[in-house]
């Protein structure tokens, strides 16, 4: 399986079988070791790769355990410590974590439920384990654009100075999503106040902060929903035939009718993903011989708008897989697994050699 599949795949189980799991002991069983073993790909059964139950004296903190420590080359890499699955995470519930994080050589601590994993290291201090994460993956809701670093820390493809490298950016971008997110939902006052006086010159009194709570939830609601139509907008006038491109057909206006009435939604992520290949494709031919037809089971990209040239399909359609499917030069169809749009570009050569195929 590949990196992303072995991740949406826990992913699942993990939402399946969560509310079952209400112990630590079962969550380390039902999701912390198969993370370690299947996504990270360390042997849980060696204990020259993964010790349970680690134990370092602390000074007067005699036989306290952190429950898994990672290890590389006989040296400590990773501490992992484990809640209930459906407990909430907190620092406080890290003092294992920090103490034994001064006296190993580990640069990562992880802490987790078995659903949520939050990553550390020492960028305030060395040796001296952060206050705040640098990475929180949830894998009840898996943000993708954290698989390439999370892949870093896997046992195929270690890159500890990497990872450390890029922790304060990633420790900050996430934060300030996280913050930004549970603004959008519940507004707290601070946020409601710093709006509402750009719009507002009264006094921010009991009842202004009353009425600008639903009005600031309610705006940025709207934002959000006029940014995506805005950029779905530029997506469909880029792809839109220009006067004079070239003549419709009887056929194609029956088909598009057929699609409009069999329920068919192009994505605005369908839409970039045909950007990016078009991007591609555009260093062999005119960019206005690159077209796309959407359809219930997969969105085609096509050579001058004909079924029997295409170029590639985006199957985007599943919940949390998505896949891109090129074309060798009898038309059989490869599909590969995207952990992101720009993982298309890897693909650069294929796309490329479908169109080369068709032009002779």
């Amino acid at each position: 399986m590949e990196f992303a599949e072995k991740v949406a795949a826990l992913s699942s189980k993990v939402q399946k079988q969560r509310e079952m799991t209400q112990t630590e002991e079962a969550a380390k069983n039902a999701f912390v070791m198969p993370f370690i073993a299947t996504v990270l790909g360390y042997d849980v059964f060696d204990p020259r790769e993964v010790v349970p139950e680690f134990t370092a004296d602390i000074g007067v903190k005699k036989g306290e355990k952190v429950d898994y420590a990672i290890m590389r080359d006989n040296e400590v890499q990773m501490l992992v410590e484990c809640k209930k699955a459906n407990g909430e995470l907190r620092v406080e519930h890290a003092s294992q974590l920090f103490r034994y994080f001064s006296v190993t050589n580990a640069r990562i601590a992880v802490l987790t439920n078995g659903v949520e994993y939050q990553f550390y290291t020492d960028l305030e201090a060395p040796n001296l384990m952060d206050s705040r994460p640098f990475m929180v993956l949830d894998l009840g809701d898996v943000d993708e654009s954290l698989l390439p670093e999370l892949r870093k820390l896997t046992k195929a493809s270690f890159d500890l100075n990497s990872v450390v490298s890029a922790a304060e950016k990633l420790k900050y971008i996430g934060a300030i999503k996280r913050t930004l997110t549970e603004q959008f939902q519940e507004p707290d006052e601070a946020w409601v106040k710093l709006l509402a006086g750009r719009v507002y010159d009264g006094t921010f009194t009991r009842r202004a902060r009353e009425q600008f709570t639903p009005l600031v939830r309610e705006a940025t609601s709207a934002f959000l929903d006029d940014q995506v139509n805005v950029r779905l907008k530029k997506a469909l006038e880029t792809t839109r035939p220009q006067p004079g491109e070239g003549a419709v057909s009887s056929e194609d206006v029956a088909d598009e009718d057929l699609e409009r009435g069999t329920g068919i939604e192009t994505t605005l992520e369908e839409l970039e993903g045909y950007q990016v290949v078009k991007a591609i494709a555009c260093s062999e031919v005119k960019p206005e011989r690159i077209t796309h037809r959407d359809s219930k089971s997969y969105f085609a990209v096509l050579l001058d708008d004909n079924n029997r040239k295409p170029i590639a399909r985006l199957h985007f359609n599943g919940k949390s897989r998505k896949y891109l499917g090129t074309f060798d030069a009898d038309k059989n169809e490869t599909r590969h697994l995207l952990g992101s749009m720009d993982e298309i570009y890897l693909h650069a050569d294929e796309i490329r050699a479908a169109v080369r195929n068709y032009l002779g």
